[in-house]
């Protein structure tokens, strides 16, 4: 029993730790909610939405452009921040609270955008959508991923990852 145990203990510590790593290089963008603690230091410590512009007005240092960031990054460039004349050694943390929403369009029930959850997939974010119409193609289904270089509409598979701020388009079927 005990064995079976630790390697459970082992499968689900190795299964979030790749998750959680998976989202490490996530950059924070427009329309996503995050809290920034400054240990200590209540008045620094904050609970803001990226604006559209990828900014956020945070006590003593005011507008910040952050857009790109990944939340080490923006922990790191506040340390350094109110490391110069504010604070000794602060200790800064940044997490995502919520995630900005993703848009799924096309041959879905409900149409619009959502919520993005860690973990999402085409075939769970139909779900949300309310499931495919009767006319919905089997295999026709493009996304555009905010922040690349290219807008054209990429073909994906149903158990392919969604990520914050992508629209996907469900493509009807001929027949």
């Amino acid at each position: 029993m005990r064995v079976f145990l630790a390697i459970l203990f082992s499968f689900l510590f190795c299964s979030s730790l790749s998750f959680a790593e998976g989202m490490s290089d996530y950059r924070i963008s427009a329309g996503d909610l995050i809290k920034i603690q400054v240990y200590g230091e209540e008045e620094l410590s904050v609970e803001t939405r990226l604006s559209d512009a990828g900014t956020i007005s945070y006590p003593f240092l005011g507008e910040l452009r952050v857009m790109g960031m990944t939340t080490g990054a923006l922990g790191e460039h506040l340390y350094q921040k109110l490391s110069d004349g504010y604070l000794v050694d602060p200790s800064v943390s940044v997490e995502i609270l919520e995630y900005r929403e993703f848009f799924i369009d096309g041959a879905v029930k409900n149409p619009g955008g959502y919520p993005f959850q860690p973990g999402l997939t085409l075939q769970r974010a139909v779900s949300l959508a309310g499931g495919f119409t009767e006319r919905a193609s089997s295999s026709k289904f493009y996304v555009v991923r905010e922040g690349e270089s290219s807008t054209q509409p990429v073909l994906i598979g149903i158990s392919s990852a969604v990520k914050p701020g992508d629209v996907i388009t469900i493509e009807e079927s001929f027949f």
